[in-house]
């Protein structure tokens, strides 16, 4: 009953000297090479590969490593790592904290990890408290240790602050407690 016209797919511009890739749910366009996925992993991870650093698998470092950047540890690091996105490869083994907004565990990790996404996959190994807003663990990772469920809320603009004898005669509307599990899991 009705007909929709396919409009031809845009063509890149070739003055801009340098490739735009394309965005990981839509299909490339025509004449684009696609960017390689890692190889037998599923969905690629949220980490770009243009700003991401690797510590390789033959390299160990003592100390602590911090910056706002993606880092992908496939050797070991004896020390905190605080960065905006990490990726533990399976080679990769961390005896320290762990703090960043995405953290993807496929290696080792001892110590307590902190983040608002937190990934443990099948070949994880984790000895230590997790503290995340969304947490997966996939059938065979290893963990032990306490979940700390936080979430984290804005703080409301402009609101009113209730009196004293109001505050302590009715309870919150929610419990802003972080939640606390304590597990283990393992293969």
């Amino acid at each position: 009953m009705f007909n929709k016209t396919k409009s031809p797919a845009p063509q890149p511009r070739a003055d801009t000297g340098s490739a735009i890739p394309p965005l990981p749910d839509l299909p490339s366009p025509a004449g684009a090479t696609p960017a390689p996925a890692a190889a037998g992993r599923g969905t690629p991870s949220p980490v770009s590969q243009r700003g991401l650093s690797t510590l390789s698998a033959d390299l160990q470092f003592d100390g602590n490593v911090s910056g706002g950047g993606d880092l992908q540890i496939d050797g070991a690091i004896k020390g905190d790592v605080r960065v905006g996105r990490l990726i533990v490869g399976e080679t990769g083994a961390v005896e320290g904290n762990v703090s960043a907004d995405y953290v993807e565990v496929r290696g080792r990790i001892v110590g307590a990890v902190s983040g608002k996404q937190v990934k443990l996959i099948a070949t994880a190994y984790v000895d230590g408290d997790i503290t995340a807003e969304q947490l997966s663990i996939d059938i065979g990772a290893y963990f032990q240790g306490r979940v700390l469920q936080g979430r984290r809320e804005a703080p409301p603009v402009n609101a009113p602050k209730p009196s004293a004898a109001a505050a302590s005669a009715t309870p919150p509307h929610g419990d802003d407690r972080p939640q606390i599990i304590d597990m283990k899991a393992g293969a």
